[in-house]
């Protein structure tokens, strides 16, 4: 009996992807069937970086192709196929990023920072190419996070090179400037300092760009929506109601320009006793669901108050190199893949499909 490849699609729409909760079929993640006397190969494209999940999913096709009779043999190759997905209207795609992720909150001291890095190295575990700019021009964290010292070099004399660690490509205005010397800039100068450090950086073709935006709704923030193409944003607070109040703001803002909300991450939801593990929510319960229910967005995780993740970060070893295993990793890892599978399921960017027109008088 000639297996068809309508049966093997068949079969493969029982098969769900559990990041995207749609079958296979329906994702149109099957690609290129071919059938040749009893043995079956294909290809199963994912839109997000998946490397963890790679060899349990072939598994599970093959088994799922193995039930139709006359199959002897099956070959699957999974691969993670990040592409450019749509951003706001009327601003170009930059060179060498796929999609820019904005981390960005109302207030700062709610770990948006810490959220932001992490967040690169959970993708970048996955297969990503990541990088991080840090826009927060007058306190810039992200060098000691990422344990990155030195200035970057520049080849051409007129753009500079990503410093780099833990495979993760870094521009910061805390490269070039003393530690110890305060930005006393006004905000024009703030905003071509982050429009410059976006431009001007040779970014090594990225599949995600993190952008760490200082906290609050000013000048940066207006420049980002009006000339740098933000796939998504994901806010960062804590349960506690002034910083809740900040965050809608924050959210509100990107609503009027135009630039999705990918979701929420609640830090500090409780806090845990070192010596005892006792959990207390000490800045209040349930804040961020209520936000996330109040604004139809989703939850993407919620981390605890942890001393070992501010030790990790004050040292430059994040936690998803400090400890990859560990509970908060496995938080961050799962928030990554929230993040990941809802920029795969935006509009993809065709842009680069239209030729360009030109109009001449003859």
């Amino acid at each position: 009996m000639r297996v068809t490849e309508d049966q093997v699609r068949t079969v493969l729409s029982r098969v769900v992807d559990p990041n995207t909760e749609k079958d296979l079929v329906a994702s149109k993640s099957i690609k290129n069937v071919h059938i040749e006397d009893s043995i079956v190969t294909l290809d199963v494209e994912l839109g997000y970086p998946a490397e963890s999940q790679l060899a349990l999913m072939r598994a599970r096709v093959i088994e799922a192709i193995s039930t139709l009779e006359g199959v002897t043999k099956v070959n699957v190759n999974v691969i993670s196929n990040v592409v450019a997905h749509s951003v706001q209207r009327g601003i170009k795609l930059l060179p060498g990023i796929k999609n820019i992720i904005a981390i960005a909150s109302g207030k700062g001291g709610v770990g948006k920072s810490t959220t932001a890095v992490n967040l690169a190295l959970a993708l970048h575990a996955e297969g990503a190419r990541v990088g991080i700019l840090d826009a927060d021009i007058y306190g810039p964290s992200i060098p000691l996070m990422m344990g990155i010292t030195g200035k970057p070099e520049s080849l051409d004399g007129k753009t500079m090179e990503p410093l780099e660690n833990y495979g993760i490509q870094v521009s910061s205005i805390g490269f070039m400037i003393d530690p110890e010397q305060p930005m006393v800039w006004r905000g024009p100068m703030v905003t071509q300092a982050l429009v410059q450090l976006l431009n001007q950086t040779n970014w090594r073709e990225l599949d995600y760009l993190v952008i760490d935006m200082p906290p609050g709704t000013g000048d940066v923030q207006l420049t980002l929506s009006q000339k740098v193409p933000v796939t998504g944003a994901v806010i960062v607070t804590t349960p506690q109601d002034i910083a809740l109040l900040d965050a809608r703001k924050g959210l509100k803002m990107f609503e009027k320009v135009g630039i999705p909300i990918l979701g929420i991450v609640e830090n500090m939801s409780t806090h845990i006793c070192s010596n005892c593990g006792h959990q207390e929510a000490i800045f209040g319960l349930g804040g961020g669901e209520k936000m996330c229910a109040e604004y139809d967005v989703d939850l993407l995780g919620s981390l605890p108050l942890s001393m070992s993740i501010r030790e990790q970060m004050d040292a430059g070893v994040p936690t998803m190199v400090a400890d990859p295993a560990g509970k908060a990793a496995v938080i961050y890892k799962a928030i990554a893949s929230k993040v990941a599978v809802k920029v795969a399921e935006k509009a993809k960017d065709l842009s680069s499909k239209f030729p360009t027109i030109t109009v001449q008088n003859t």
